[in-house]
């Protein structure tokens, strides 16, 4: 039983990986939060780099700081990703804050060396 479970916990990572790429492909509404996302990239990456902001454990970006230049980036990256992730819950029979969970475990293993990550217990730690 216990094996059976470790495999189900492994796939619902893939699960959601694809259902949010079908809903990408299926929808243009999906589409302009893609091109958002993308276009923003730059800005995020160079504040993560900074060490200003971090991928917190809910699946969102979250200032590490006081200082917080480009609020409104950080604030329309989230907005947007809260959007997906009631996307792919509604489709998955999930709730929103199960998928930004396990989004966020698929960020912390893949985000550079450097960009400061916040474990499942709450702490803060560089990765």
């Amino acid at each position: 039983m216990e094996s059976h479970m470790r495999k189900i916990k492994h796939l619902i990572p893939i699960l959601l990986a694809l259902s949010f790429v079908i809903f990408c492909v299926q929808t243009g509404f999906a589409q302009g939060i893609k091109e958002r996302m993308l276009s923003r990239l730059p800005v995020i990456n160079e504040l993560k780099a900074q060490g200003l902001v971090g991928e917190n454990n809910q699946g969102f970006l979250e200032f590490r700081s006081g200082n917080k230049p480009n609020a409104d980036v950080i604030n329309a990256e989230n907005s947007d990703r809260q959007e997906v992730y009631k996307a792919i819950a509604t489709r998955q029979n999930a709730t929103p804050a199960l998928v930004g969970q396990t989004r966020a475990a698929q960020i912390a293993e893949k985000e550079a060396p450097g960009t400061w990550i916040q474990g499942a217990d709450g702490a803060w730690k560089k990765k």
